[in-house]
């Protein structure tokens, strides 16, 4: 990130003498010069830092005076210590202009990069970070180019991806139906020979791009499948060749004035979309009032569209040309890591693309883009990868001589996190662990993480769940019973919580809290599913207090697909299988169905008992009729939030009987030996009656979602007057729901309660590893300080 130019400006323009290197352990700086202008020269490295640099700590002590006559930028070198690697940044404002200046050579070059900007951690394979420990080693720069790198006054100097025309990464576009265009550097061709190549290929796929096609894009982290966002059938082509069926795409836009026609974007999303990670970001939909009308087939009926701006020099230069907004998604099968390599992406996705645009830069580490979303103006993470990993976060010290600690993750939204007091370093979004390449990328970007922050775990921290891919690779690592810490799933969400917060300063290391962990699955102390959970709890202990009430799902994981049988479940267990409203239902299931189903409950026959709130709504969502049958763990319930918006408006339904409403859609909480348990079926009741009195789906939905809202404040009060902690955290998927988030937060606030939530980490599974190290680290720290005690005694 330039980060040794920028200290050579410094020290020649405080009149500092000495020297800078790069270290694997950091950045080492030996300067001579008059006490003011050196402590002036401390401060400015802090506060004049590269806009991409991450000061961890800045350590000083003083050396014998060596004489120095002048400041130079000394080779890098391998010493003990780690040090951090920068995340990918997106093109800079200088880059910018240059890519779309004619008379800069390199005007429209695909890969113009700079120290500000480019790829980073994607493109590495070693420390220290140098062009000779990256996939740009197999490009010897022209002389032009090397004349930037070495030379110290340059916005280049140094910048390890620099290239050009003449010696640097070029296109392929390969189309399986026609011809291949590629720019090849021969002796003597001009830049503007290479440029009038590259503009072609460019220009070509944009042509492909608006008469319908599907193109393969090599990115920064893996390729993206692209087509227009505005062609009903090319987006549902898209679909079917990618088996990705409900789940919604991701568009790109060619700046923030097109997302505001689209959808609703404050001050926060503005400068979110536009910050050098380029995220994708999550946005209202504007209703009718859009200025561009999307194919429906991007996100169907949800009420958000995730949208981001080109994040790279090509992205810049094809969305100049094609004019309309690009479906932007990964480019794989659904649930497999991303495609990255050319032969692989050409293996892979030949079935799903009708061309390929490649490149001839490797990419060294696969990196899917993050996504995230403003909610009651804060940054809340959906997906963390591109842009932020493998910034580490800050592990709290929890006493003791902190052991190197693995944390592996969970099944779905797959993170770990390597820690090692006090960075920990949560992956990059690995997908769902549930088949052999998955899990075979999982292990081979661990080790790349193991590599290149020198780091060994002594102690690996796992999720209880038997059956979890991840759980499974620890049983195989011939770890001793001493080596391995198994962590509650829902105990690890709401660790991750107060981890945060206690690296942050505004949570004490041992201090309690109520937390509210809320998702779809999770395993149990009782070896049932919870999922809907009130926990008083620290870092290394808890104790459940209250939950929801039991509801059982027949044929198990195949009643997380098909939501229909958790609906019809629901209706036996509470014995409205006779209501009005229940025909539909038992009509979408069939009377044999239905039959082999109800006996399969009495019997217990592969039927298991779920706690969790995402189940809940995954009835709800089947009873309504709005999802009986799920492509993805979380349509039903995603459809059921987005089904309180008015179509037209954008907004909310209005409720004109709100107040009566709530008297009838009520959770009762009821005490069960030391646990209060929320009981749904007066609510259920309620929806119900209203369906068999024509009530609208968006009204019934956002009646049952502020009851849940009331019922969960209502036992989060009790937990707290029970045990005297005041400060509530709340993790897990359901607080992807932007009306749960917002409205359980305000609910709690308003009866005088703290409430914390995950802010560099997602609220889903992704926490879940560093909140598995939490633990881990907690608990060995009690140990520590017990043992302390007992030594003392």
């Amino acid at each position: 990130m330039g980060f040794r130019p920028f200290v050579y400006r410094l020290a020649r323009r405080n009149l500092v003498c000495g020297t800078v290197r790069n270290g694997t352990d950091g950045v080492h700086i030996e300067a001579e010069g008059e006490p003011a202008l050196l402590e002036g020269f401390i401060a400015e490295i802090s506060s004049g830092a590269p806009s991409a640099a991450r000061i961890a700590s800045i350590d000083v002590e003083d050396v014998p005076l060596r004489g120095f006559s002048e400041f130079t930028i000394l080779q890098s070198e391998s010493v003990p210590g780690r040090t951090q690697v920068s995340a990918d940044i997106a093109t800079c404002g200088n880059c910018l202009a240059e890519l779309f200046d004619e008379d800069d050579r390199r005007f429209h070059y695909p890969f113009i990069n700079c120290t500000d900007c480019g790829p980073r951690f994607t493109i590495i394979d070693a420390l220290p970070y140098d062009r000779s420990s990256t996939s740009m080693r197999e490009f010897e720069m022209c002389d032009e180019c090397a004349k930037e790198y070495f030379d110290v006054a340059d916005r280049r100097f140094h910048a390890q991806p620099d290239a050009c025309f003449k010696c640097g990464p070029s296109l392929r576009l390969d189309e399986l139906d026609g011809p291949t265009m590629g720019v090849e550097f021969t002796c003597g061709a001009s830049i503007e020979a290479l440029r009038e190549r590259s503009d072609a290929i460019i220009e070509r796929t944009a042509e492909l791009l608006r008469d319908g096609n599907i193109v393969a894009i090599k990115g920064l982290g893996g390729y993206h499948l692209a087509c227009d966002a505005t062609n009903e059938e090319a987006v549902s082509t898209l679909r079917e060749r990618k088996h990705r069926y409900g789940k919604p795409l991701a568009i790109m836009v060619r700046d923030a004035d097109a997302a505001a026609e689209i959808c609703l974007l404050g001050e926060q999303e503005r400068e979110l979309l536009t910050s050098s990670a380029r995220p994708i970001v999550l946005l209202e939909r504007r209703g009718a009032s859009a200025g561009i009308a999307l194919a429906r087939g991007v996100a169907d009926d949800l009420h958000e569209v995730g949208i981001m701006l080109p994040c790279t020099p090509l992205q810049h230069l094809l969305m100049a040309r094609v004019g309309f907004p690009l479906v932007m998604t990964s480019g794989n099968l659904t649930d497999e890591p991303i495609a990255s390599g050319n032969d692989e992406a050409h293996r892979r996705l030949g079935n799903i693309a009708d061309a390929f645009l490649d490149n001839d830069r490797k990419i060294l580490s696969k990196y899917d883009d993050s996504v995230l979303r403003i909610v009651d103006g804060r940054r809340k993470f959906v997906r963390r990868a591109r842009g932020y990993a493998p910034v580490p976060l800050e592990m709290p010290r929890f006493g003791g001589n902190p052991a190197c600690i693995l944390g592996v993750g969970a099944e779905q939204k797959s993170t770990f996190c390597l820690s090692s007091w006090p960075d920990a370093f949560v992956s990059q979004h690995l997908g769902d662990l549930e088949d052999a390449d998955s899990m075979e990328n999982w292990r081979d970007t661990l080790e790349l993480y193991k590599r290149l922050f020198k780091l060994e775990p002594t102690v690996v921290a796992c999720d209880m769940h038997p059956e979890y891919l991840s759980t499974k690779w620890v049983g195989e690592q011939g770890l001793s019973d001493s080596q391995i810490e198994r962590v509650q799933h829902h105990h690890a969400h709401i660790a991750s919580v107060l981890a945060e917060h206690i690296a942050a300063g505004r949570l004490g290391t041992d201090e309690h809290a109520i937390g509210i962990a809320l998702d779809g699955t999770g395993f149990g102390d009782d070896g049932k599913l919870w999922g809907g959970e009130l926990l008083a709890c620290n870092c290394a202990e808890y104790k459940r207090l209250a939950h929801l009430a039991y509801q059982p799902l027949i044929g198990s994981a195949a009643a997380i697909r098909h939501p229909v049988r958790i609906a019809y479940a629901m209706l036996l267990r509470y014995g409205l299988a006779d209501h009005p409203a229940a025909k539909a239902t038992l009509a979408a299931l069939g009377e044999e169905q239905a039959t082999i189903l109800a006996q399969m409950l009495e019997k217990g026959v592969n039927t298991i008992e779920a706690s969790a709130v995402g189940r809940l709504f995954d009835g709800m969502s089947a009873l309504l009729g709005i999802c009986r049958d799920a492509e993805f763990d979380g349509q039903a319930p995603m459809l059921l939030e987005a089904a309180m918006y008015d179509p037209v408006t954008g907004g909310l339904v209005f409720d004109e009987q709100e107040v009566e409403a709530a008297q009838r859609y009520r959770f009762e909480i009821i005490r069960d030996g030391e646990d209060l348990v929320i009981e749904p079926r007066q609510a259920i009741v309620a929806a119900l009656d209203d369906m068999a009195a024509g009530t609208i789906n968006a009204l019934i939905s956002l009646r049952f979602h502020r009851a849940l809202v009331d019922a969960l404040a209502q036992a989060c009060k009790a937990c707290t007057e029970q045990t005297g902690i005041g400060t509530v955290a709340l993790s897990g998927g359901v607080f992807m729901n932007r009306f749960i988030l917002q409205n359980l937060t305000t609910a709690l606030e308003s009866r005088s309660l703290r409430v914390l939530t995950n802010v560099d980490i997602p609220a889903n599974d992704g926490c879940i590893s560093y909140g598995q190290v939490a633990v881990a680290a907690a608990r060995m720290g009690k140990a520590v300080q017990g043992a302390s005690e007992t030594a003392a005694r």
